[in-house]
């Protein structure tokens, strides 16, 4: 139990570094060179830097323990712990990881940014993290005023986004706006589609043991289902195992060299928590 507890809190942080690192990188490349502000404690920093030139990774920091300390009077200590370490490492991150332009096509810079913001924003939520910074003010009206978090924070977002037009005019505006709908679209296949598994269903009239000792042995997690027969009305078992897409070819190949007459029903399932899948 150590050990899986162990190899379970490397993968957390692992993946926990990995998506604050990709959006630093959604910044420093793509973002920042071209001053589009697409939202958040980010954009906030990237509009400061072209209109006074202060660096952009003070100002996430300024912002983000502002926004800390606003989350410790109106919303207590665990909503502190968990945007807190996000808030903190996200500057620093952005310190040491290089800015340079990468693209003088500034759609296609939004286009990238928007992509690798919405997959690291979606990794931080996939471990119930976050990157702090403007997502703690949509909670603050969730508490006091009702407010739907989602709808205030596109407001709050979209308030930071227009203010590009101060900087680069009305078409900074609609590319940072363009890059917003990138984002949330990248964000909602990432969660549904990125961590596919296939749900395997099995029935087999005559050979269904073996079938079951071949799961046991090759794969993990399989569970057996008593179920009736809709025609014959007789008692049966249903095996069901779950896999994942380069698992599937060669799991019917095997229950089909075991009973080639074996009924096999396949679903697409979105996410799968527990057992190898520890993330």
């Amino acid at each position: 139990m150590t050990i899986n507890k162990q190899t379970h809190t490397w993968q957390y942080w692992l993946f926990f570094l990995a998506g604050l690192e990709i959006i630093t990188i959604a910044i420093n490349f793509f973002y920042a060179p071209i001053n589009i502000a697409a939202g958040g404690s980010t954009g906030i920093a990237i509009l400061v830097d072209a209109v006074w030139g202060i660096n952009r990774s003070v100002t996430v920091l300024v912002v983000n323990v502002l926004l800390l300390i606003l989350a410790t009077i109106f919303l207590g200590k665990e909503t502190l712990k968990k945007a807190a370490l996000g808030s903190l490492l996200l500057p620093v991150l952005m310190v040491i990881t290089p800015s340079f332009k990468l693209t003088s096509n500034n759609m296609l810079a939004v286009i990238y940014g928007g992509v690798l913001m919405g997959i690291g924003v979606s990794m931080l939520y996939r471990i119930n993290a976050s990157a702090g910074g403007t997502t703690i003010p949509p909670l603050i009206f969730k508490k006091y005023f009702y407010l739907e978090p989602t709808l205030t924070l596109l407001m709050l977002d979209m308030s930071i986004i227009l203010l590009n037009v101060f900087v680069d005019g009305i078409e900074a505006v609609l590319l940072a706006a363009f890059s917003q709908i990138i984002t949330t679209l990248t964000m909602r296949y990432t969660e549904t589609g990125l961590d596919k598994k296939y749900q395997v269903t099995i029935m087999s009239n005559e050979n269904l043991g073996q079938i079951k000792e071949m799961l046991q042995q090759d794969y993990d997690g399989l569970t057996v289902y008593n179920v009736v027969g809709g025609y014959s009305d007789e008692d049966k078992q249903q095996l069901v195992i779950v896999v994942n897409p380069n698992e599937y070819g060669q799991l019917v190949a095997k229950v089909r060299a075991i009973d080639g007459e074996a009924f096999i029903v396949t679903e697409n399932i979105a996410k799968v928590h527990g057992g190898k899948w520890q993330i």
